[in-house]
């Protein structure tokens, strides 16, 4: 049953509840789209119906944000733990390499997706990589043939939010995947071209922290969550 903050709804499933069903969904022949959650997304489809519906179409909304875990808690929910992008698609590359099932990286430079790819072989030996295309590409019709050509088990799309989304449901129905997963910018911290939070800052949903340490120009976001948490206490009331 999944829970619903401010109109978006949102999976309460951890990391092995989320891979034992997407495996089920390859196995059993379905489709899935996975898309990630946080409050600047939830904040944003306040205002824009066709993003909010966008979100809502996705089979698993994983809470990717330490604000989704406060309302959840503060309504009374189920949703404990954040369910990062990168963290889901690296989870998913492992059981696919024990699994004998395929991927294929959509997205960010040519030398990024590239360097991507080994590095997820490198740490999954027996990881199946059926292609890489880098979101450069501009021929819709070769991007389509040549996953199609590949029929990867999983499809990691890399192109930003919400336009991967977008792209996604634009796409699903022409291509012989069953599961599509938007990851933003996760091929760039695959790669290395891209540095992420220590992991002590991650385990305790401070990432955002240290994006704003590194990133002070990201301060306007930020505030993001505290109207995002006023909404959610006026909705309570």
């Amino acid at each position: 049953m999944k829970e619903n903050i401010l109109g978006i709804d949102v999976t309460p499933l951890d990391y092995g509840e989320l891979i034992s069903s997407i495996m089920k969904d390859i196995d059993q022949g379905r489709k899935a789209f996975i898309v990630a959650i946080n409050p600047e997304k939830i904040m944003k489809a306040q205002k824009d119906p066709d993003l909010k519906k966008l979100l809502n179409r996705a089979t698993y909304q994983i809470p990717d944000g330490i604000g989704v875990i406060i309302a959840s808690k503060l309504k009374g929910g189920n949703i404990r733990s954040r369910v990062t992008g990168i963290d889901l698609m690296m989870k998913l590359c492992q059981k696919a390499s024990q699994n004998n099932k395929s991927v294929f990286l959509y997205g960010a430079k040519p030398e990024v997706v590239e360097e991507a790819r080994n590095r997820l072989i490198k740490q999954f030996p027996g990881l199946r990589v059926a292609g890489v295309i880098h979101g450069y590409e501009n021929d819709q019709e070769k991007i389509l043939s040549t996953i199609n050509l590949a029929k990867p088990d999983i499809l990691f799309v890399g192109l930003g939010s919400p336009r991967q989304e977008y792209w996604i449901l634009e796409n699903m129905d022409k291509l012989n995947v069953h599961i599509f997963q938007g990851v933003g910018g996760s091929f760039d911290v695959i790669s290395g071209n891209l540095k992420r939070a220590p992991e002590a800052l991650q385990k305790i949903g401070l990432e955002w922290f240290y994006r704003l340490i590194k990133e002070p120009w990201r301060w306007r976001r930020q505030l993001v969550l505290v109207s995002f948490l006023y909404r959610v206490l006026l909705k309570r009331a």
